[in-house]
Formats: C-alpha cells, structure tokens, sequence
C-alpha cells in the first residue's frame, strides 16, 4: 500500500523482529503477513465483526483452511475459560505449530487471541488486526498477552510477539465517538511520558486530533505506535525501561477490577494518569502546570479525571496484588517532568492517600 507508515519493532530478549503497518485499505493484504507454512487459520473476533471476520474468510479461503471463534466482547472475552473453548477448537481441528490465529476486534480480543497463540503448541504466530484505537496503539503493539482472574487483570499471560500487526484506519471510521475517546487515553500517555508532540496536537483541536480521518489524528497514532515499538524494541519482558508504558495503570487497572470490567480501560486510566500527576507533585514535584495540564487535555477529550472518596481502600487493596507490585512494595510510574519518567517503589501509603484525596469526588 502506497500511503502504508511501517513502523519496525526489533526483536530483544529473544522476541523476533516485526512491523507495525498504519494505513487504509490493509486487510485485503493480510494474507501476504501469514507464514509460508501456514495451512489453517483461525480469526478470534468479537461478536460486533461477525461480518467482517466471514468477509476476511472468504478472501483467506482460497489458500487456507479458515475457521471463525467467536468471543464475547470487551473484558468477558479474557477469561480462561473462553481461552479453552479457543484451545478446544484449534485440537480438534488439528493445528500445528505451523499454522495461525488473527485476532480481529480490540484490545481485549486481541490480548486473548495473543495468549492463545502463545500457548498452543507452547507457541503459534499470530497475526494482529486491531479495530479500535486502544488496540492500535496499546493492546495489539508489544506482545504481551493476557488473559484476567477473579483476583486482577491480566495475571495470567505471556509475552508473545505477534508475526505482524495492521492498523487499518478505515476501520475507525465508523466506531462510535465515546469509543475512539476512550481509546485515545493511551495515544495522550505516550504524550505524558515521552513524545509532547501528542499533547501538542490535542491542545490545537481536540476534535480533529480525534477524527480518524485527518491528518493529525494519524499522526499522534503513528507517534504512540512508534514510542511504544521503540520501548517494548528496548525491553521486551518488562525488566526496566518498558515499564514506564504502565503510567497511570496501576490505579488504572484496580478501578477496573472495582468496576468489574464494565469501564472502558480508557477512561480507568485516564484517571490513573491524573492521580499520577498527583502523585508526581508530591513526591518528584513535578510542576503544577504540568498537573493542571493533564486535567485540561483529559477534559477536552470528555475523559474521566476523578472517583469516588470512599472506594480508597479497596483500590489499594487491589494495588497491592497488581502484577507490577515487587514483593510488598507497590510500584508506580511517576513523571519528573512531562516525558520525562521515572519509578517510584514503596511509597507511603499516606502518600497515596494524599494523592487521592487530590482526585477524589
């Protein structure tokens, strides 16, 4: 594709070498991305892309086998026991290590279509088609793969480097504004942590920054792509530097677990992000401006910057069992100054209150 952006991603720790490929019109090129080997494929997709996934069929089925999974949408589809109904098909239709899965949907579809991938076989390729903005340039970008337990999200996973990756922007166009909104929060947090240009961009004209259609929009998802392929590029299993992409998903992901998934993962950590700031005031005095800053951009994209007073204690207590915690000490990523982050280990808990109470309604 003429007008394609490909976006590298180099192999460390043992992941191999892939390519994020931006643009419109890519699913008809999908084939072109599967192994040479390939004779079977299986398309996990969400229940809304029923059609689409039978349309990517057609087209596959002249060269493969193609069979269609389809999962539940958002967070239900990460549960272990959609991964084993996924598991029961690829056995008895006989998939080798040869063969592959595409994941098509969002963030959530295309985390369990990883984690199946990866444990098949102790490890199939998969292909990635992420068809909303958090897939794009989070949940779909990196490789890590999972799947959410009674106790917290993701604590079961992998880290599985997908075999390619296409962000087609054609398919943005007909998804809901609150949808790309809530995606979006993870396009500002790589401008928080490491490319300001993003911010720059939001400031201008929210509302063209989030129109999949103009060029602004394309460029901060380029921008938050690329940050991300150069981060996980650098770090792939999380030892050090790919840690700073978890900015404001600690809380992020316990107020997820105290909403039971039925938030946008989004809008949790658009408010994880604002206690950050917070908390980066009171312990790396990162300058007030700099705070007020994350209120005003995550307000003009209509993103959530408070919760409730009285739910402090059970986000700690989930905080405290996230995966990012290290023994007993609670970790979290803090900003000294925008795009310049750091981690902070074992922070007091009056600390944290202290940040709270700063975005408590």
């Amino acid at each position: 594709m003429s007008d394609t952006t490909v976006i590298p991603v180099r192999g460390t720790d043992g992941m191999r070498d892939y390519e994020v490929h931006v643009g419109r019109g890519l699913l008809g090129d999908v084939a072109r991305h599967l192994g040479p080997r390939v004779a079977k494929v299986l398309i996990v997709h969400a229940p809304a892309l029923g059609a689409r996934a039978e349309l990517l069929r057609e087209q596959l089925a002249d060269r493969y086998e193609v069979l269609l999974a389809e999962v539940p949408d958002a967070e239900g589809a990460k549960r272990v026991e959609v991964a084993a109904f996924c598991w029961q098909i690829l056995g008895q239709t006989d998939f080798t290590r040869s063969d592959a899965i595409i994941g098509l949907g969002g963030g959530a579809t295309t985390d369990l279509a990883g984690f199946v991938a990866a444990t098949w076989l102790r490890g199939i390729d998969v292909v990635q088609l992420p068809t909303t903005v958090l897939g794009m340039v989070d949940a779909a970008v990196g490789g890590k793969t999972g799947i959410n337990t009674a106790e917290g999200k993701n604590l079961v996973g992998a880290f599985w480097a997908p075999r390619a990756v296409l962000c087609d922007l054609e398919l943005l166009d007909t998804l809901p504004r609150n949808e790309i909104l809530a995606g979006y929060a993870e396009v500002v947090k790589a401008g928080f942590i490491a490319e300001p240009e993003i911010l720059d961009i939001v400031e201008a004209d929210p509302q063209r920054a989030t129109d999949p259609g103009t060029p602004e929009f394309r460029r901060a998802v380029e921008l938050a792509i690329a940050m991300k392929a150069r981060v996980v590029g650098e770090d792939f299993t999380e030892q050090g530097l790919r840690e700073i992409l978890n900015y404001g998903h600690t809380l992020g992901h316990a107020i997820e677990h105290a909403e039971r998934y039925r938030w946008r993962h989004g809008a949790a950590i658009a408010i994880g992000m604002m206690f950050a700031a917070e908390l980066s005031r009171l312990t790396r005095h990162l300058p007030d401006a700099a705070v007020e800053r994350h209120r005003r951009i995550l307000d003009s994209l209509d993103l959530p910057t408070s919760y409730p007073a009285g739910r402090w204690q059970s986000l700690l207590a989930t905080m405290k069992r996230d995966k990012k915690a290290r023994g007993a000490l609670m970790r979290f990523i803090v900003l000294d100054d925008i795009g310049r982050p750091t981690t902070l280990q074992g922070p007091d808990e009056s600390l944290l209150f202290a940040a709270y109470q700063e975005i408590a309604s």
